[in-house]
This record gives C-alpha cells, sequence and structure tokens, in this order.
C-alpha cells in the first residue's frame, strides 16, 4: 500500500511554526483590538475566516472533487462560529482544536495542492487559540 504524505524536512517547518505561534497569541489578543465586539463573535469570525482560507487553495488546486470538500469544511466552521456566539466558548475550543486537527491531516496527506509551509503554521495557531480559550474559560474569562 503506498502513501500519498510526502515527507517534509524538520527545518522546513521550523519557520511555519514559529509563526504560528506568533499569530496564534495575536489570535488570542484579537479581541482585544475589537473591544465594541465580545470576545466570542471576534474569535468566531477568526475561526470562519480561517476555515476559508482552504477554499482559496482549492481553487487554486483547482480539483473539483477538493473544491467541495474544502467549501462543506469551511462551512462547518461557519456553523461553529456562530453557534459559539450564542451559546458556549467551548465551540470555539472544538472548532479551534478541530481545525488543528485538519491541518494536522493536511499536512500528512496533502489533499489539497501546494499548501507547502500552511498546514503546520495553521495547525499551530488553532491549538495555541484552543488552549489559550481552555486557560481563558478555566480562570473566568467572560465572552459575552
Amino acid at each position: 500500500m503506498t502513501s500519498n504524505a510526502v515527507s517534509v524536512p524538520r527545518d522546513s517547518i521550523r519557520t511555519p511554526v514559529v509563526w504560528g505561534v506568533v499569530f496564534g497569541a495575536l489570535n488570542l489578543a484579537a479581541p482585544l483590538v475589537f473591544w465594541w465586539l465580545n470576545d466570542a463573535t471576534v474569535l468566531a469570525l477568526i475561526i470562519v475566516l480561517i476555515g476559508a482560507v482552504y477554499i482559496g487553495f482549492a481553487v487554486a488546486d483547482g480539483r473539483p472533487k477538493v473544491l467541495v470538500v474544502e467549501i462543506m469544511v469551511a462551512s462547518v466552521f461557519v456553523v461553529l462560529g456562530a453557534i459559539a456566539v450564542t451559546e458556549t466558548a467551548w465551540i470555539l475550543v472544538v472548532a479551534y482544536a478541530g481545525h488543528g486537527a485538519k491541518d494536522l491531516w493536511q499536512h500528512r496527506t496533502h489533499f489539497v495542492a501546494n499548501t507547502r509551509w500552511w498546514p503546520p503554521f495553521c495547525l499551530v495557531i488553532d491549538w495555541i487559540v484552543a488552549l489559550g480559550l481552555i486557560v481563558e474559560i478555566a480562570v473566568g474569562v467572560h465572552f459575552r
């Protein structure tokens, strides 16, 4: 059985991972910039934007199957974001952790062609935000 996964040298993902840490921290701080919106709304908008990026990659890839799958996946993040705005911030944790898992799958399978550094970059952002949200929820930060 053959694998579609491409071996990526460790050094080639160091830079995206470092930038992922920076952008993960910026994502956690984003509600401070948009002070007039509640935190859940800001973070929900960001996860929708992050999920939609793969639609652009799918268009560039050019395969209809990839485009359909990525639109369906992005739609899940739109729904999760909408639910998180009115329900609980734990939905945001699920969305960010889930998108990070999707990034890990993408990094291993290269389902969408030519994404190279994006999946490890985005995975780090997603999981940093998910972990940061868990800490914020645990210490009593209010998201409404």
